[in-house]
């Protein structure tokens, strides 16, 4: 989980600094799927020791939780900008979209891991 965890920071820092660059560079909050990027990256390498994996991706579950409630308020405005109505700030509304499903997508897939572990120490 370590290696997916590190995946989706990577995808998380092209997003923020893609829309960065966008945006033309003039705003800043285009940045944040970058900050929740890094976060993901630093509790990936840190999870590969295995000493420090159990809290390194409990923390990286909890930025994933964060970053999909953070934006999915742009899951609720992307069919507007998909049927081509006008909608403020488009670029926004699309990485944030993004994000909320690459979030939702990887706490999924942290939540179905922990599952694992916890059926694996049992048995």
């Amino acid at each position: 989980m370590a290696n997916t965890t590190i995946s989706f920071g990577v995808i998380l820092l092209v997003l923020g600094i893609g829309g960065y660059f966008g945006s033309g560079m003039v705003s800043l909050t285009a940045l944040i799927p970058a900050l929740f990027g890094l976060l993901l990256l630093i509790c990936g390498v840190v999870a590969r020791d295995p000493n420090k994996r159990k809290h390194a991706m409990h923390f990286a579950a909890m930025v994933g939780l964060l970053g999909f409630l953070g934006s999915a308020r742009g899951l609720a405005k992307i069919g507007a900008v998909l049927a081509g109505q006008p909608v403020e700030r488009q670029n926004a509304v699309i990485a944030q979209a993004i994000m909320a499903i690459l979030m939702l997508i990887f706490t999924a897939l942290c939540v179905r891991s922990f599952i694992q572990a916890r059926r694996s120490r049992t048995v």
